[in-house]
């Protein structure tokens, strides 16, 4: 049997769909004689610039969509892993949207934002008295997730003592308010998504490991915005129709497509909807020329060959430069710039976390 998720053209217009094929045989143990296809339309992603949910077409953003829809009818926790500004509370709510628990509450929690002395009060609540200002009894945000789902943004950030409770309370599904005596029992599935990299994190005593194998149940890539730049023409269009608010949206011109695919966009969607917006404010007839994108912004450059000349350099600071100069260069994904490199994905991979690129 195999599953994934493909763009088809359907009466006109592209739809995501949840593709399974299972073989089917005469005799068990007899020779496969058909394929039984399975199509599901999948209502969580678009290739429609005006969907107001995750849009994209690229294989990169499909294997994301595969993932989210394996992942969602389910109870087990998942943790989603990206760089800053891929949309990961987009995915969140995604999955959220996909779940049984999609007409209850979906309750965001910043775990960089929230004062260390208070982090638990605010998850947990607390009790009238259980400290100064305590005024009243509160309900924390895990009480005000029930029967929903609690999205822990940022779990990399949260403090050492807060982690042993939390993983307490993943695994019991109990918790007490600060200042209580009774043991309170929540029913709430866990998202959770960080930037940084939780196993290097545990390797210098930082995150618990414990706590980091309770969360990586299920572990979710969120792709970069340099991995999936098929998409970033469609994703302009989106931007733009959302900044538009009716009015006549801007439109991106080939030139400046081009540029945007050129760029590396450290900042990922984030930094997209920025420089978009800049863009957008710049132009005097919704038209997007390069003039209106940032100065310098994917212009070609030179690889690192042409850069030096007759200069005889160690191989090994030859193969650096220009691996870094594929990887922000390259449009494709890593699987793409693996087959064009001649490497497979597990060496090439290898390679760019070496160079702090992966």
């Amino acid at each position: 049997a195999h599953r994934c998720v493909h763009v088809h053209r359907v009466a006109g217009h592209e739809e995501h769909h949840d593709v399974l094929a299972r073989p089917l045989q005469e005799e068990e143990d007899g020779p496969v004689v058909a394929f039984l296809e399975t199509i599901v339309p999948t209502r969580v992603a678009s290739s429609d610039p005006d969907s107001p949910g995750l849009v994209g077409r690229s294989p990169a953003f499909n294997r994301l969509i595969e993932e989210l829809e394996r992942v969602a009818p389910s109870e087990t926790i998942v943790l989603l892993l990206g760089e800053t500004g891929t949309g990961k509370e987009l995915v969140a709510r995604a999955i959220h949207a996909r779940s049984r628990r999609a007409n209850r509450a979906f309750c965001p929690v910043e775990c960089s934002g929230l004062v260390e002395t208070l982090i638990e009060s605010e998850l947990f609540g607390h009790e009238r008295g259980s400290f100064t200002g305590a005024c009243s009894r509160k309900a924390g945000l895990v009480e005000a997730a029930a029967g929903g789902t609690l999205f822990l943004d940022e779990i990399g950030d949260l403090p050492l003592p807060m982690q042993a409770k939390l993983l307490r309370f993943l695994e019991t599904g109990t918790y007490r308010r600060v200042g209580g005596t009774d043991l309170l029992r929540a029913d709430v599935r866990v998202i959770a998504a960080t930037h940084r990299e939780l196993p290097a994190m545990v390797e210098r005593g930082e995150f618990r490991a414990d706590l980091f194998y309770r969360l990586a149940a299920f572990p979710i890539r969120v792709p970069p915005l340099r991995e999936r730049s098929e998409d970033i023409e469609l994703l302009a269009e989106a931007i733009s129709n959302r900044f538009s608010c009716g009015m006549h949206p801007c439109r991106l011109s080939s030139c400046a497509v081009e540029r945007l695919r050129r760029y590396p966009f450290p900042g990922n969607v984030r930094e997209l909807r920025n420089i978009l917006e800049r863009a957008c404010l710049l132009s005097e007839d919704g038209s997007l020329e390069p003039e209106h994108l940032p100065a310098g912004l994917g212009e070609a450059a030179a690889p690192p060959a042409a850069e030096m000349g007759q200069r005889m350099m160690p191989l090994a600071d030859v193969e650096r430069r220009y691996l870094t100069w594929a990887a922000a260069h390259f449009p494709g994904d890593r699987g793409a710039l693996a087959r064009a490199l001649g490497l497979s994905e597990r060496t090439l991979f290898r390679k760019l976390r070496e160079l702090r690129l992966g």
